[in-house]
Order: C-alpha cells, then structure tokens, then sequence
C-alpha cells in the first residue's frame, strides 16, 4: 500500500499519475465498496470517506477491509484535519474519520509522500 497525502489543491492527482503513469485511477467520490476494493489507484479518498458517511454508513473498519482486501492500492488522500474546527458536526466527524482511517493506513503503508507545491516529499519509505 501507498500513500499520496496533502492539501488542497497541491498537485497530488497530477503527482500521483507522473508516479505510477500505468494505473488506471478510481475517483473516490463515484467509487463503491466493490470499486474501492479492487482498484489499483483511488484519487480522492477523503471524498469516499466523505460520501459513505453522509450515506449514514459507518466506517469504522474501512482500513481493516482495504488492508485486508487491497494491501497494493495507492491512495490519493487530502489532509483535511488542518484549520479552525468547524462548527457543523458532519463536518468534524468527517475530519476526524479521515484522520483516523488515514492515520492506521500510514502505518500499513510501505510508502507515504506528502505533496507540497507539486512537489513530493517521502515521508516514510519502509
């Protein structure tokens, strides 16, 4: 597994497919369950996290399922936890959700890149 991380409007869509030019990317925000678990590459997975929340579903062990269903994905994740706390609840659980998930799926990862400016920082190669 590995991560593409950063903020908005970075460049880590276009850094990721400099990257990896042979992967047929996934949008996290049109993805299902079933895409999400097969694809080889998701641009925008806060945007899923996102979707399946407002969805009402819960997903508490979605880094357990793609860790377990799709261990050589890349994923391509804004940081979306800087800033003021917002006042909206949706919008702090949906930050805090995507922090948690990314967080234990970092830690899987045998390489996570934080993209600043375009530019692709490695920030663990293991």
């Amino acid at each position: 597994m590995e991560m593409i991380i950063g903020g908005a409007f970075q460049g880590k869509s276009a850094y990721a497919r400099k990257e990896h030019p042979r992967i047929t990317w996934t949008d996290g925000e049109a993805a299902d369950e079933t895409a999400l678990l097969s694809a080889r590459g998701v641009l925008g997975f806060e945007k899923y996290i996102r979707k399946e929340l407002a969805a009402g579903h819960n997903v508490a062990d979605l880094a357990e399922k793609l860790i377990a269903k799709n261990p050589e994905v890349v994923l391509v994740s804004e940081e979306v936890g800087y800033g003021v706390v917002p006042a909206d609840a949706f919008v702090r659980e949906y930050r805090e959700a995507v922090g948690r998930i990314c967080t234990k799926l970092a830690a899987h990862s045998t390489k996570v890149t934080r993209v600043v400016c375009g530019i692709g920082t490695v920030i663990k190669n293991a």
